[in-house]
């Protein structure tokens, strides 16, 4: 059974999710404060967080650039702040979806649906390999010749763009939307280049280069023999 982690200090609207949550067959975990939330994401597999945004004790969006560092569970933001700048900066933070309050919870549950069927579907095909690299996009782990390999969350991001994108040139303006740090501000050229530069380091071998750099255009991921 899925569980789903509602955080939102409003009792009344988390019980009520909750309750529409176990009559759909899913498993809420009510969390009224983010130390509470991070103590169950801690413990328990959580297959959608569904977030406020505004916190006794911070703030949701700071909260999910902080999941999204770690983890690719799904992100529901769940909030009254309806103007369009708050809803781009929920999904510059990693945001699935976002909704505002009042809400209908009938289209709740749906969209929820919506997001699970398509992370099952994404489940089946998580681990992805080329040559000697295995990189599982659920747990974000790396191995190289079958072992482990320590990635930086910026480094983990850049190539997992170059890993869904095989034999695309990726431009470097292509990449700098992909890699946000943690206080979700653009990564600049300068730290574009650095990153791409460790990862070579880290995931190459005498055989393999992986990486290609196109003069002029960008960056290009080699599946095949390196040219």
């Amino acid at each position: 059974m899925d569980k789903i982690l509602i955080i939102e200090d409003d009792e009344m609207l988390n019980a009520g999710v909750c309750f529409h949550l176990e009559k759909g067959g899913r498993q809420p975990v009510p969390a009224y404060d983010l130390k509470t939330a991070e103590a169950v994401i801690k413990k328990e597999t959580i297959a959608l967080i569904l977030l406020d945004v505004n916190l006794p004790d911070g703030d949701g969006i700071s909260f999910a650039r902080k999941i999204r560092e770690k983890m690719n569970t799904p992100i529901i933001f769940l909030t009254a702040q309806d103007m369009d700048e708050d809803m781009i900066r929920g999904f510059e933070a990693g945001a699935d979806d976002y909704i505002t309050k009042p809400f209908n919870i009938k289209i709740l549950m749906q969209r929820m649906e919506a997001i699970l069927r398509r992370c099952r579907k994404e489940e089946k095909n998580t681990v992805y390999c080329c040559k000697n690299l295995q990189v599982d996009f659920a747990s974000m782990t790396v191995r190289k010749g079958g072992k482990p390999l320590t990635l930086t969350p910026t480094e983990f991001r850049l190539l997992q763009a170059f890993c869904r994108n095989p034999g695309q040139v990726l431009t470097r303006e292509m990449l700098l939307d992909k890699l946000w740090d943690s206080e979700g501000n653009f990564v600049d050229e300068h730290t574009l280049t650095i990153n791409i530069s460790r990862l070579r380091s880290k995931i190459s071998d005498e055989e393999n280069s992986y990486i290609k750099t196109i003069y002029g255009m960008g960056y290009q991921w080699m599946e095949g023999e390196d040219e």
